[in-house]
């Protein structure tokens, strides 16, 4: 067998459109463009997103929300959580940082009331909810706000 004797399988190579060819091709006189309209112009071109000159649809839609510049996001941790993790010493960004619990030791973290206190701790967090406030002071531990620098 040579190289000019292959030829592909059934099915496996479709005729190109000859368009403008006349009636016969059956792709004549427009050439499959339809009547006038701007994609049957010569050298028509637009961009993907355009819609024929009405509103494209992102200026149709209303614009959704707000997010301010300024928000802080802070890392949130479950007291239960943190006390279970923590053994001994204080629950501190640090700390929480060393065993896991949180990603970034310099971000700000908030400790949530998630779950049961067996013991007084100490908490040293940017913020703490009130619920966890009030568990720790029933279980006779004490809460410290740590300020954010800027």
């Amino acid at each position: 067998m040579h190289l000019g004797q292959i030829s592909p399988p059934e099915g496996g190579v479709k005729k190109r459109k000859r368009v403008g060819c006349g009636p016969g091709s059956g792709h004549g006189k427009t050439s499959c463009r339809g009547h006038k309209g701007q994609k049957a112009r010569a050298g028509a071109k637009h961009r993907a997103y355009f819609e024929g000159g009405q509103m494209p649809i992102q200026r149709r839609l209303p614009k959704v929300g707000f997010k301010p510049l300024t928000r802080k996001r802070y890392q949130v941790v479950n007291l239960s959580d943190a006390v279970e993790r923590i053994p001994d010493g204080p629950i501190t960004p640090e700390a929480l940082r060393a065993v896991g619990l949180i990603r970034d030791a310099q971000g700000p973290v908030k400790v949530l009331g998630g779950g049961q206190v067996g013991r007084a701790v100490e908490v040293r967090a940017h913020a703490v909810s009130a619920s966890a406030s009030a568990k720790v002071s029933e279980a006779g531990g004490k809460v410290e706000i740590i300020s954010q620098k800027s």
